[in-house]
């Protein structure tokens, strides 16, 4: 279990990178550097995040020229849940946690409600949100997912 029950900012700028892959690549490569000036997230965050999620199988990674990032798999396929569990075993590296600091309540009740939660929704849930609003508002919520 993470150290915090709320999505750190790593988790955010995690979900925020493969939800802009989804939105803006297809079969087309995502260049890190599209995804941080669309999020406004900083390069020193993203990268180790982005490796995270390559290993993981969530996104395909190619170095080059030509290189960047695409949907490892189908939207329909990767949770949010997915997505959380992976940024937060990065973050556990960076600073290791105790669980047996936790509080009772929120390792037994809180954290598997919350889990649960994110298991439900997809990459092509959030997607489709995006996609259904009106063209305006779509371009202002996929530039700053």
């Amino acid at each position: 279990m993470p150290k915090m029950l709320w999505l750190s900012r790593i988790t955010i700028y995690g979900i925020a990178a493969v939800l802009d892959v989804a939105l803006q690549g297809g079969e087309r490569w995502v260049r890190k550097v599209e995804i941080t000036e669309r999020q406004r997230v900083p390069v020193r965050y993203l990268e180790e995040v982005l490796q995270s999620l390559v290993r993981a199988g969530i996104l395909d990674g190619k170095r080059g020229r030509y290189g960047g990032y695409r949907l490892g798999r189908e939207q329909r396929c990767i949770t949010l849940g997915e997505i959380v569990r992976v940024v937060w075993a990065l973050e556990v590296e960076l600073d290791p946690f105790n669980p047996d600091t936790a509080s009772p309540l929120a390792r037994e009740v809180v954290w598997p409600a919350l889990m649960a939660q994110l298991d439900s929704l997809t990459i092509g849930d959030l997607c489709k949100r995006v996609r259904s609003k009106s063209p305006d508002q779509t371009a202002r919520e996929s530039a700053a997912v």
